[in-house]
């Protein structure tokens, strides 16, 4: 007997899989010399037990085991008794001789799937109602479905002979390569090995079977389910899940390389100086921050994060910032944690001015600074370890004037500017007083339009989601888009502008900037 653990990569074949299972088997079908090798697969033989478990080969496992079930119910429909008998003892159910009882040779951990299955492979018939859409039981219903339909198209022409041809293809000339180890964590390595070699798995798969296969037997239940309850809260965005793992261990043993997270975790990626948490400790952070960590990627959520926190969470998505979420975890345990995210926000967005945080330099500084915070208790870390990230105030003026930013940046930095706040609420839709496409805007080029268009002075915050199309021109735009200013946008200053061109857009651009410096520093 085979079983599938619950930990297992879930069945998640859709048709386009199965499809190619099939069209394989079918091309191979017909060539009487010619074999099906259907891959590796790898099982753990627990001492005592009298069934073997599934470490890696589920999905090929389960999909054979639901074309063996159609073959045998159109063997017996078809009146083909032997042959049916034979699929069913080779491939669906064996025998206990000591009770003479017939067992699923296939079973899965999880209820309802194999409730799904055993119906399938009883019946050969879809069950109704046991479970929902996109969920592993009509995954295993939707496979059935479509081999069935398949096999009895294939059938049409000479049923009675093709079932013998099948049943011969399966029985005899489909095979496995099998590895059978005794050691569920050796077996669980081997399977490491062979998927981090290809693209088949994800790092959240490897995560989770590393960390299972280091789970004593009796606790890898509980452990599944403690793993699955964290993971359901990122919506099955398993990225989204291993950013979160990878900047938990930051905040423990500093900046870690994505592509290094497993190796590092797992023992075999080796960074200097630095110990990985075991793995009842890695889990124990992970539910730990979990709360906090899901206000900073969804700051309407309940929590513990103050208003103040929660408000610098909200900024600093606005800005499409990740990369610091490590210092935030490292100082929501540390005394005055509001003065230190005041102090991250603000290099976050200085530095956004003057240069960006593009670099791999900086995220492994924020990372280091992180566990700095967290042994050291303090947010005052960050003003040592980060000074020399801090540009002057004049240098981000200077900058904020006359660099071109993306309309997230320039949106931020206004809102910020007319309610001199760093942590603003999001407001108003950003407009480019001269859009890019205004070949007859008068008394500024097109070379000056490319030059200055996404620069702070020529931008304006707008309840118009969309730009009238009258607003071509200055003219237009004052008299279609000005009288729309979104609350405190600096609507009089603009008014009294004659003309629009790069010397206003300059002189507008100069006054938001130092009112920014204001702001910022």
């Amino acid at each position: 007997m085979l079983e599938v653990p619950q930990f297992q990569r879930e069945y998640s074949w859709e048709e386009a899989e199965v499809a190619d299972f099939w069209t394989d088997l079918r091309g191979s079908l017909d060539s009487e010399s010619q074999s099906y090798f259907l891959g590796l697969v790898i099982l753990s033989d627990r001492p005592n037990e009298k069934r073997k478990y599934v470490v890696d080969g589920q999905q090929r496992f389960i999909t054979l085991t639901l074309l063996a079930a159609a073959i045998y119910f159109e063997a017996k429909t078809k009146g083909r008794k032997a042959l049916a008998d034979r699929i069913q003892a080779d491939f669906l159910r064996s025998i206990d001789y000591g009770t003479d009882e017939t067992n699923p040779r296939l079973i899965l951990s999880d209820q309802t799937d194999n409730a799904t299955l055993q119906t399938i492979l009883s019946t050969g018939e879809s069950p109704a109602g046991l479970f929902g859409k996109d969920t592993v039981a009509s995954h295993i219903v939707e496979s059935y479905e479509f081999l069935r339909t398949k096999l009895r198209e294939d059938l049409t022409k000479d049923p009675f002979k093709r079932l013998g041809i099948w049943a011969d293809f399966l029985t005899n000339r489909v095979y496995f390569a099998v590895f059978i180890h005794p050691d569920d964590s050796l077996a669980y390595q081997v399977y490491e090995v062979i998927n981090t070699r290809g693209k088949e798995l994800t790092t959240a798969d490897l995560l989770k079977n590393y960390v299972l296969s280091q789970t004593p037997n009796s606790q890898r239940p509980a452990r599944y389910r403690q793993w699955k309850a964290i993971s359901r809260q990122f919506s099955e965005d398993s990225a989204a899940f291993v950013q979160y793992i990878r900047h938990v261990v930051t905040v423990e043993s500093g900046h870690i390389l994505p592509k290094d997270l497993f190796g590092f975790l797992a023992g075999r990626v080796t960074h200097f100086g630095r110990k990985p948490p075991s793995t009842p400790q890695l889990m124990a952070l992970l539910e730990r921050h979990l709360p906090l960590y899901l206000q900073m990627m969804d700051p309407t959520l309940p929590g513990p994060a103050e208003q103040e926190a929660l408000k610098i969470f909200s900024a600093l998505n606005s800005l499409n910032v990740i990369a610091v979420r490590p210092i935030l975890l490292a100082l929501a345990d540390v005394p005055r944690s509001l003065q230190g995210m005041n102090y991250v926000l603000r290099l976050v967005l200085r530095r956004i001015a003057v240069g960006g945080l593009g670099t791999g330099n900086v995220e492994r500084r924020f990372g280091e600074s992180a566990k700095g915070v967290q042994q050291e208790h303090t947010w005052k870390v960050l003003e040592s370890e980060l000074r020399d990230l801090n540009p002057t105030r004049d240098d981000f003026v200077e900058q904020v004037k006359k660099r071109s930013f993306t309309k997230v940046v320039l949106a931020f930095l206004r809102r910020s500017i007319i309610t001199s706040s760093i942590t603003p609420e999001e407001f108003g839709v950003l407009h480019y007083i001269r859009p890019r496409q205004a070949s007859d805007w008068r008394g500024m080029s097109e070379e000056d339009g490319a030059n200055l268009g996404s620069t702070i002075g020529n931008t304006f915050l707008s309840t118009l989601e969309r730009r009238p199309r009258e607003a071509s021109n200055w003219r237009g735009f004052k008299e279609y888009m000005l009288p729309y200013a979104a609350p405190h946008e600096w609507r009089k200053k603009l008014e009294r502008v004659e003309e629009w061109n790069a010397d206003a857009v300059e002189r507008i651009g100069s006054k938001l900037a130092e009112a920014a410096g204001d702001i910022w520093y």
